[in-house]
């Protein structure tokens, strides 16, 4: 059914047959089968909440296999819409299964995209080792973005880790934005004091991350 929902795809109910063109067996104009099975049960299932038509909602409830508690029942139609909808699809799990149905998995995307991603000699052991994805390889991460911590004026260094494993307490070259091949400008050689797991508005600290995670650094945050 899955690849049925794109394209000019029609199911006729009454013939009980696809069709490739919207033209029903009685004369009536079919609707594309997204529409039909899945944009049209959405719609329903807001006008029967949104206007309270407690039976219409019940039986679609039991059809979704959707079960709500008590106190979800008695809330507004507004908020027991955000409550039904937050279960028949939940955005986290959506969005996790999107990334792992349609993302290559960095042991894979590496391989074809070191070369865009390192400027470096292209014979040398360090592009070797972020296209090989490889743990035990030279640390090599990229921090993209600053991240306000809750200390005043900190910040944590956050980035992707594309050879090696960065831990705690682990001393590290650290070459900032105005860094050149060959000179010493804007670059140092310091001890990462914390490495984290940062997980929306939250942080856990791990000893160590391998490489194809991301991972936020502290102690750092003033080289760079």
């Amino acid at each position: 059914l899955v690849e049925r929902l794109w394209g000019e795809n029609y199911f006729d109910g009454k013939a009980k047959v696809w069709k490739r063109s919207n033209d029903g067996a009685d004369g009536v104009v079919l609707k594309r089968a997204f529409v039909q099975f899945v944009l049209d049960p959405i719609y329903q299932m807001f006008d029967a909440v949104m206007n309270e038509k407690t039976p219409v909602m019940e039986k679609m409830l039991t059809s979704l296999n959707i079960t709500l508690k008590v106190e979800e029942r008695n809330q507004p139609p507004k908020r027991l819409l955000k409550a039904i909808m937050q279960k028949f699809s939940p955005a986290a799990e959506a969005l996790l299964e999107m990334f792992v149905v349609h993302l290559p998995s960095p042991a894979k995307a590496q391989a074809y995209r070191a070369d865009i991603l390192y400027s470096g000699p292209k014979d040398d052991r360090y592009i070797q080792s972020i296209k090989d994805c490889n743990p035990d390889g030279p640390l090599i991460m990229y921090v993209s973005k600053m991240v306000p911590t809750s200390d005043k004026g900190r910040f944590y260094a956050f980035g992707r880790v594309f050879s090696g494993k960065i831990r705690t307490g682990q001393k590290s070259r650290i070459m900032g934005a105005n860094y050149e091949p060959g000179k010493k400008d804007d670059l140092y050689v310091k001890n990462v004091q914390r490495t984290v797991l940062m997980m929306g508005r939250f942080t856990e600290a791990v000893e160590d991350v391998p490489c194809g995670n991301v991972v936020g650094l502290v102690g750092v945050d003033q080289y760079l």
